[in-house]
């Protein structure tokens, strides 16, 4: 273990009264089974989990009551053994003072864990490592209470070559890290030790600001013959922030369209990495945290305590409140919140309890005009341009605001803490901030239903264009039923599938058939023969006797003298005739067979 001294000299910030001494002048208390254990299920970024419990079950300590869902989140176990109560909304610690579903549970006063299952993290697998974390409830214990198991990958895609630990607990009152590092640092290095394990981080840095001097002591000598260096940084607020640290301990700048494991570090604080020590060595879930009780009570110490505790149990163990107590609240000055009531639970999230009072807070005198001093442009470790987020604020011009980098500011209330006007920028910039989200959900909402319009509409043209075209189609198929029926009622053979078997009996059929035709027409035509040579001429007019019997005479020579010519002759004469019938019947016949075979053809 190295000490570094030569610390990267901090940009900007502020160093307002510590207020530290007061509530490390005692150990950490272990607080009592309260009567009754509030738990919200939204006490961390993400979704909320899914509820495995129903009112009136049995459940030990330790026990998994919600297990988390969705890709971030994470799950509730409960703190002791006892009877739920029920499930439903219960005013919580949130700015908002909105209730929100919580699960009640009566302690039975026996404390009685589930099997606990420690795990040999040194040779398991790191994914089966990793995948458990996602049901052992741990989140950023720093306040930001993001999921860890997120946090912590076990593949070579992650490329964190740096773990820096965060142990700065800049901001005034807190202490709460103060004293864990104190009285545990021997835990908090064995959870840096995994934490560095499943990362596959080369090196390991613990980031503590010099007015610890009793925790730096602690943690150098837990750390001896560890590859873990300690930097000793100087008590400048807001230096805790993950960028600051990250550039005071290790000289990385951190870009502001970037996050820090873009660049192969990955920060955690103390409490944290104590908490994955108890759940890989002794299979202990989060069930509890450190919390600072401080400010206008009696007795302000660090108490270990239960998740779900009533503030009211808490606020009596350190004595109670003073009079003239006005309000509480939840994490430091600079950046915590007015508790909506002090009947709330604790919750993951909750580091630091501040009884406020007037003589502590004074309440601030009314805002000024702004006098353009620069003295938050100064001040701002972002180094942002305050007075002009300011002007676009207020005026609501919140595309100029984000143009300026207004997300980029991490609220931290230096500026509002410098200002000789009193004016409360940080509120300007969140009321902002709330705005423009308002806009863009608004906006990504409206592009979803344009979309989902624009969707209906071509769907119900292409409808439109279908059932066109099914008409079309049906009154076509319509039209050439009628067609194909008119031809098969005209010609059926039209109709009629031809088949190679098919196509030789319509052959013969149609040769017989021109037989037949061959036969009536030979008929026909010696019928005709015969009432030309054997038929007397009719509607002829009679004749004189005379005459007739001149003509008798006459024909009568002509038979004796030419008969045996002239039957030649007519014989010669019916035998051209009959040619010339035959030829035309041949070639009638052979017209017939073509158109046919034509048929045949194109049926084929």
């Amino acid at each position: 273990m190295n000490a570094i001294l030569n610390f990267f000299k901090p940009k900007r910030g502020v160093h307002p009264t510590e207020h530290k001494a007061e509530s490390t002048q005692l150990p950490i208390t272990k607080l009592p089974l309260p009567p009754a254990l509030v738990l919200p299920l939204r006490q961390h970024i993400g979704h909320l989990p899914k509820v495995l419990v129903q009112e009136g079950d049995y459940v030990l300590k330790g026990q998994l009551l919600a297990e988390a869902e969705g890709a971030v989140s994470a799950a509730i176990h409960a703190p002791t053994s006892g009877t739920v109560s029920a499930i439903a909304e219960a005013t919580i610690p949130h700015p908002s003072g909105l209730p929100d579903i919580c699960i009640t549970l009566i302690p039975d006063g026996k404390d009685v864990w589930v099997e606990r299952k420690p795990q040999d993290w040194q040779h398991a697998d790191k994914h089966a490592l990793v995948a458990s974390l996602r049901n052992s409830g741990i989140v950023g214990l720093g306040g930001a209470t993001f999921p860890t198991h997120i946090k912590l990958r076990a593949d070579s895609a992650s490329n964190i070559h740096t773990l820096i630990i965060n142990a700065a607990e800049c901001e005034p009152y807190i202490t709460c890290d103060d004293m864990l590092m104190r009285e545990h640092a021997d835990e908090i290095v064995q959870g840096i030790v995994i934490a560095q394990h499943l990362l596959g981080a080369q090196r390991s840095i613990i980031g503590i600001e010099d007015n610890k001097p009793q925790a730096i002591v602690a943690m150098q000598a837990a750390t001896a013959g560890k590859h873990i260096t300690i930097v000793i940084v100087p008590t400048q607020y807001p230096s805790g922030d993950a960028r600051q640290l990250i550039r005071l301990v290790a000289n990385i700048e951190i870009p502001h369209n970037k996050r820090a494991t873009q660049l192969g570090v990955q920060v955690f604080n103390v409490a944290t990495v104590r908490a994955l020590y108890r759940f890989f060595c002794l299979g202990e879930p989060a069930i509890n945290r450190v919390v600072t009780v401080t400010g206008n009570v009696q007795d302000p110490q660090n108490f270990e305590v239960l998740f779900g505790t009533p503030l009211p149990v808490l606020l009596k163990a350190a004595g109670g409140e003073k009079p003239n107590t006005t309000h509480f609240i939840m994490g430091g000055p600079m950046m915590g919140f007015d508790l909506p009531s002090h009947d709330v639970p604790i919750t993951k999230a909750a580091n630091c309890i501040i009884a406020s009072s007037p003589a502590l807070f004074a309440p601030p005198p009314p805002a000024m005009p702004c006098i353009r001093c620069a003295r938050c442009a100064d001040a701002c470790p972002i180094q942002l341009q305050p007075q002009e987020l300011y002007w676009f604020s207020k005026s609501d011009n919140f595309e100029k605001a984000r143009d300026y980098n207004l997300f980029d500011c991490i609220e931290c209330g230096v500026c509002s803490y410098v200002c000789p006007s009193s004016i409360p920028l940080v509120q300007y910039y969140r009321y902002a901030k709330s705005e423009i989200i308002a806009q863009d959900k608004a906006k990504e909402a409206a592009d979803l239903a344009r979309e989902r319009n624009e969707f209906r509409l071509a769907r119900i043209e292409r409808e439109k264009q279908e059932r066109a075209q099914k008409h079309a189609e049906r009154a076509l198929g319509s039209k050439l039923d009628g067609a194909k029926a008119e031809a098969t009622k005209a010609e059926p053979e039209k109709n009629e599938a031809v088949t190679p078997e098919a196509s030789s009996e319509d052959a013969a059929k149609l040769a017989k058939q021109a037989a037949i035709a061959a036969a009536v027409d030979r008929a026909k035509a010696a019928k005709l023969a015969s009432q030309q040579a054997g038929n007397a001429p009719k509607n002829v007019a009679p004749t004189n006797p005379a005459v007739q019997q001149e003509i008798a005479e006459i024909d009568a020579r002509r038979k004796s003298v030419g008969l045996e010519k002239t039957a030649d002759v007519s014989s010669n004469i019916d035998a051209e005739k009959q040619a010339k019938i035959a030829a035309a019947i041949e070639r009638a016949k052979a017209m017939k067979a073509a158109k046919e075979a034509e048929k045949l053809e194109k049926n084929d």
